[in-house]
């Protein structure tokens, strides 16, 4: 099957002669058993209600035929999909390869969680490629990548990442939340577990937080598993309807996503006010050959670098806008312009822009609108510096 149709017909689970297009919310704790050989079977499956529901298995079996994968696990955020995925293979005197643009919540989690642990991290720079090499240990279990990187938008060359990794034993981790499994699929490029933020993409529509973990054989499902098991890990049914739901509508939204984002960068990297785009579709971001080469498509998510300009005028452009809104997290249907700092977040490479750097999500209203909202904003900001 093409993508398109997966999304339609995976985890779809038919198992009486009448049943609901969707399938159900089933909410439980305590799942009960008429037999004792079913009691024995069923503990192979679903046996409690933390270790998930039909819903749950249904959620995973998309999402596993989206990614390319052999099996999946849900989280109850896209950064305990992350801190697990490390988790399932490190233990005290192990070493983490980190990419430095990664998401700044999994850069705490090593920095602050691992570390009391004895597990050490080091930072790499994301455009490293083959010569990660000489940053492996023999200690190094996990190389983590996150590409495009979070908020500066580089994208790693996937297949140099895996070779060095199994090469030394490592597993190489992916934070594929901004493809949504859709545009790239890690699992093909040498990755053991692909990860997403499904709070994103996945479910669509703002209102619900997941995480999942695709591994790419049996032995690594297994630490995964037992990964999320021991720490207890949870996913409300609900959530995970609502992430399945989400799905079904992924690439009709991702499609308008990519046409709108890539519409809107294009326009703001002729305005005067913008020192740079950060978009991995333009030639000017790093990675850009890499992105050609692994991505079929890109989604709505991307960077724009401000010329320096006055902190009462970059107050104004925000409060301009009309349609773009302040707020964490993306993927929804509306469109969100931040102010980012990826100077702070930097120890392997450094951030040398002088401007002001905004990520943009450019959501589902019309294009034309949500150009006419910046260019109004625009004309608030006073460029200090040609």
């Amino acid at each position: 099957m093409k993508d398109d149709t997966k999304l339609i017909a995976a985890g779809r689970p038919h198992r009486r002669p009448q049943h609901p297009v969707n399938h159900p919310v089933e909410r439980a704790s305590t799942i009960l058993f008429p037999t004792y050989d079913d009691f024995l079977e069923g503990a192979k499956t679903i046996a409690y209600g933390r270790l998930g529901t039909t819903t749950h298995r249904a959620l995973e079996q998309a999402v596993t035929a989206l990614e390319g994968g052999y099996e999946t696990r849900l989280a109850p955020s896209g950064l305990q999909a992350c801190t697990t995925a490390i988790l399932a293979f490190v233990e005290s005197g192990d070493h983490v390869l980190m990419t430095d643009a990664a998401y700044d919540p999994t850069r705490k989690f090593c920095d602050k969680f691992l570390k009391r642990f004895g597990v050490e991290t080091t930072f790499y720079d994301p455009m490293i490629n083959e010569e990660i090499e000489a940053l492996i240990r023999p200690n190094t279990k996990v190389i983590f990548a996150e590409t495009p990187g979070s908020l500066t938008f580089e994208v790693q060359n996937l297949r140099a990442l895996a070779d060095a990794a199994h090469k030394a034993g490592a597993k190489l981790v992916v934070d594929n939340t901004w493809a949504a499994g859709y545009y790239l699929k890690p699992i093909e490029h040498g990755a053991d577990v692909s990860i997403q933020a499904g709070t994103k993409y996945l479910a669509g529509h703002a209102d619900c937080l997941i995480g999942t973990l695709t591994s790419a054989d049996e032995s690594t499902a297994n630490l995964i598993f037992h990964a999320l098991l021991q720490l207890g890990s949870n996913v409300s049914a609900d959530d995970a309807y609502l992430t399945l739901r989400g799905m079904r509508t992924l690439s009709t939204r991702l499609a308008r996503h990519q046409e709108t984002a890539l519409k809107l960068a294009k326009w703001l990297a002729k305005r005067p006010e913008i020192e740079r785009v950060l978009h991995p579709a333009l030639k000017g971001c790093p990675g850009h050959a890499t992105w050609k080469q692994d991505f079929s498509g890109a989604s709505g998510l991307f960077g724009a670098v401000l010329k320096p300009t006055a902190l009462p005028a970059l107050k104004s452009f925000f409060n301009a806008f009309k349609l773009f809104t302040m707020g964490f997290s993306w993927g929804g249907f509306e469109s969100l312009c931040i102010h980012v700092h990826p100077e702070k977040y930097r120890t392997a490479t450094s951030w040398e822009e002088e401007g002001p750097v905004i990520r943009i999500h450019a959501g589902l209203e019309d294009p034309e609108d949500l150009i006419a909202d910046f260019d109004r904003a625009l004309s608030y900001l006073q460029v200090t510096k040609a």
